[in-house]
């Protein structure tokens, strides 16, 4: 059993594993989006989160912390300088995984994760949204208190058209 065991094998050994996922993650944050397979792509979406975490964080310790994950100093630099402002509102779920469909090979789901590219925008208080009257409708007056006058509604009489039976040509001639 393989209880409090996070994280998935995918059939390699765990240097492989951690080389692997080192090297995604460098290049999710230097292209933005990745094409991969739909395991790799869920496993993926937590240490780049974690790599964000890190980069809103900014201090020293943190950015030594990324880059002991990611290859690249450079890839790095550019996430702690752009970080703050692009995720500064978010709290979690930096990326989206998008399904792309079957890979024609071994017919494993592939899937496209990406960056969310939002930009932190001033968030104002939500006004209601009043309703507006349509000058089509007819208005209801309310009724006074003091006047409890009460109308009994008669039913509507509908109209029944009684065809007339057709007449034959002969009795038409006639």
């Amino acid at each position: 059993m393989r209880h409090r065991k996070s994280g998935v094998k995918l059939n390699r050994s765990s240097s492989h594993r951690k080389a692997m996922f080192r090297n995604m993650v460098t290049s999710l944050f230097k292209h933005s989006k990745i094409r991969t397979t739909n395991a790799k792509a869920k496993e993926l979406r937590k240490l780049a989160d974690k790599m964000i975490t890190l980069a809103k964080r900014g201090d020293l310790h943190a950015r030594r912390q990324a880059l002991s994950v990611m290859r690249e100093k450079a890839v790095v630099h550019i996430l702690f300088n752009e970080a703050a402002d692009k995720y500064s509102v978010r709290e979690g779920g930096y990326t989206r995984i998008t399904k792309l469909g079957p890979r024609k090979g071994d017919v494993a789901s592939m899937v496209m994760i990406e960056l969310i590219q939002e930009e932190a925008k001033k968030t104002e208080p939500k006004k209601k949204a009043t309703k507006k009257k349509d000058p089509k409708k007819t208005e209801v007056k309310k009724k006074d208190p003091k006047k409890t006058e009460v109308k009994k509604e008669e039913p509507k009489k509908t109209e029944v058209k009684k065809e007339e039976p057709k007449k034959t040509e002969v009795e038409a001639e006639a």
